[in-house]
């Protein structure tokens, strides 16, 4: 693949304004490059996720993978989002056409509406963990003396007592990076209007000590404040520097996540990208 053939976006994911919400790089390629060449330019980029999609044979269906700076991931909620933005904006895929993503995590379905782009995920049921040793260990990392843990087939959910236990914690990430867990999720009740929960995600172990928003996690979110409040429709806030609001929907095995991307930049690589072919060759 020649230089310069290849554009990348830098989209702020669940907020409508530029530099909120969660950043993530956007990359569209005709053909997958190698595991190696994906993982090394999303380290440059630096961002929580960069997402690399290859067109399928259907002109809304796109494969896509989501790279952190130093591991591949199976879910990844805000780049889904901004990678659909993209198709949509760049005019790869029609207005109304709902975009279709073959992931790890199976068909990832993407409208749109309203309130911006709906994300159709699977949901994640969590379930009380029961390891005394390392619940101790999690509280101590994360400096917080109550609270109820609770595991997802990803993470780790910490349920505490107030909207400012979540928003004043400080974790140790030299211990965090000890617990064996994708992420930890800290979330409480969230007691002002219009809004139903809040949440923190540090995810140390993927080389992100704290993600922005976090789509993913709201797979697990959802259905437990679903439950616990009786409600089907939920607004989220992901309590970060940078902050975004989630609409949730629970609607079996399935939640619709909903928010708003904004495109803050667009490149083009000037670099050429090894095929796999091409890259096994040089080794």
């Amino acid at each position: 693949m020649s230089k310069s053939d290849v554009l990348i976006w830098q989209v702020d994911a669940f907020t409508d304004e530029p530099f909120g919400g969660n950043p993530a790089a956007i990359c569209v390629l005709p053909e997958y490059s190698s595991d190696e060449w994906m993982q090394q330019l999303a380290s440059e980029m630096n961002l929580s996720e960069t997402a690399f999609l290859v067109p399928l044979g259907d002109p809304s269906s796109y494969q896509l993978r989501w790279f952190t700076p130093n591991v591949e991931v199976d879910l990844c909620g805000h780049a889904t989002l901004a990678a659909a933005h993209v198709l949509w904006e760049q005019g790869l895929v029609e207005e109304d056409a709902t975009v279709r993503f073959q992931t790890r995590s199976g068909e990832l379905a993407c409208t749109r509406g309203e309130f911006g782009i709906t994300l159709d995920f699977p949901a994640s049921d969590c379930s009380p963990v029961d390891d005394a040793q390392l619940v101790s260990d999690l509280k101590l990392a994360m400096g917080i003396d109550h609270a109820t843990v609770f595991e997802s087939p990803f993470d780790l959910l910490m349920v505490v007592e107030s909207r400012e236990i979540v928003m004043e914690l400080q974790p140790n990430f030299h211990l965090l990076n000890d617990i064996p867990t994708r992420g930890v999720i800290v979330t409480a009740e969230d007691d002002r209007d219009e809004v139903d929960f809040v949440s923190r995600f540090f995810a140390p172990r993927c080389g992100i000590d704290e993600d922005p928003v976090t789509g993913s996690a709201h797979c697990c979110l959802a259905p437990y404040w679903s439950k616990r409040l009786n409600a089907r429709m939920l607004v989220g806030h992901q309590a970060s520097r940078r902050g975004g609001m989630v609409r949730c929907g629970v609607v079996g095995d399935r939640v619709r996540l909903t928010g708003d991307a904004v495109t803050v930049f667009e490149g083009c690589l000037k670099i050429s990208v090894p095929t796999v072919d091409e890259q096994r060759d040089t080794k």
